[in-house]
């Protein structure tokens, strides 16, 4: 299975994880609100790798079998 298009799309969220904690690591967060914001930004972009790196490990079983 060519996983290339998850691999890119992997590399995307990871970048956009390292942008908001570039900001967040500046003190870019202009209120507590804010703050939480991005960290639940930051979350929910991990859970999103998860889920992608879960579906390629479950797609490249599917082809084993």
């Amino acid at each position: 299975m060519n996983t290339k298009i998850f691999d890119i799309l992997q590399g995307k969220l990871e970048e956009e994880i390292q942008s908001i904690s570039q900001v967040l690591c500046d003190g870019g967060a202009k209120s507590y609100d804010h703050y939480k914001e991005l960290s639940g930004v930051i979350r929910g972009l991990r859970t999103a790798q998860r889920e992608i790196a879960d579906l390629v490990r479950k797609l490249k079983e599917y082809e084993d079998d």
